[in-house]
């Protein structure tokens, strides 16, 4: 049975409030916390990076899991890590002495742990090598923000954190069922940091200009591109990846989505039929890049929101623009 059988967050120490956002931004706090739904995020110290924070995440799975038993390491994090043209999988399969694993990234921004739920179990279908793989992935976005840009200061609910989840071919917890991802290119150059590539290598401009941090060039032609087509591709994600899992929208027991502001999240659950209790709002972590589902499933778990035979789905957008969703039986009592 192939699914999910642990999954493990980490926090970091240093807690952002609505408050101090309110400092930040110059957003009311009130606004923040009923419009953005953020309560608080964590902000990791400068000396702890998105491999740290993906290693940190994996430590208490490695409690019972024999590191030496994993077979492949899949970065799923941020693409914002320790240095650039770097792979943070490298790193963190040397730190947790995982030696018989090879590790490999994927890259798809905010979307991607429900990728990266697929990719895993699509290597363990159709090869029977594979026993055990680790998905891990390290959030350090909070550092991509620039308070002092109009444009992109919304983006204030980035925050930082550390998930890991093992998935294996011997799952008694849960099974991953299907999967459906759609991308929409025609937005591929809408959110971005413009310094630091190839098309504006870094210089003092860049530095000046502050272009290494994320930037929106047009966020009303954005809003109005975006706005019509976003909440029927979570629809249309959602829906078409419980079709292809034999399942209904009505099967729906657990929804774990990205973390947005709160309307959206509340017009995603009305759209589907559900309640707030039949889902993981992340207002006290904020956005994490791809973590936000991971995080998720792990807290259903803690809080015991999750009872046998019990439909799951994990959903996700990233800039570029993709949505993905994949579903999850609950198999555990």
């Amino acid at each position: 049975m192939i699914g999910v059988e642990q999954t493990s967050i980490y926090e970091p120490e240093i807690i952002v409030r609505a408050k101090d956002l309110e400092h930040l931004t110059g957003i009311p706090e009130n606004v923040i916390i009923e419009k953005f739904g953020l309560t608080e995020k964590r902000v990791a110290p400068d000396s702890v990076h998105a491999s740290d924070l993906a290693v940190l995440a994996v430590r208490n799975i490695l409690k019972t899991v024999d590191p030496k038993s994993i077979d492949v390491i899949i970065y799923f994090g941020s693409p914002f890590k320790d240095y650039q043209v770097w792979t943070a999988s490298s790193k963190i399969q040397h730190e947790l002495e995982a030696t018989n694993a090879y590790a490999f990234e994927l890259m798809n921004v905010s979307s991607c742990f429900p990728i990266a739920l697929k990719v895993a179990k699509d290597m363990l279908v159709s090869d029977q090598s594979i026993q055990n793989i680790l998905l891990v992935g390290g959030s350090k976005e909070s550092q991509l923000i620039n308070y002092d840009n109009p444009r992109s200061r919304f983006m204030f609910n980035f925050a930082d954190g550390g998930a890991a989840a093992l998935i294996t071919r011997n799952a008694t917890k849960s099974r991953i069922l299907d999967s459906f991802i759609m991308t929409d290119g025609s937005f591929s150059q809408d959110v971005l940091v413009p310094g630091g590539g190839s098309v504006y290598p870094v210089s003092k401009e860049v530095l000046d200009e502050k272009m290494h941090f994320l930037d929106v060039p047009n966020p009303m032609s954005m809003k109005e591109r975006l706005d019509p087509v976003s909440m029927p591709n979570f629809i249309k994600a959602i829906t078409k990846s419980l079709e292809k899992s034999g399942k209904k929208l009505e099967d729906i027991k657990m929804l774990l989505p990205l973390h947005t502001k709160r309307s959206m999240y509340l017009e995603l659950l009305t759209a589907l039929g559900l309640t707030e209790d039949q889902s993981i709002y992340l207002h006290q972590y904020g956005h994490m890049s791809a973590l936000d589902p991971c995080y998720g499933l792990y807290l259903a778990e803690k809080e015991n929101r999750l009872n046998k035979g019990d439909i799951i789905v994990t959903v996700s957008a990233g800039t570029g623009y993709t949505w993905a969703a994949t579903v999850i039986e609950w198999l555990k009592e």
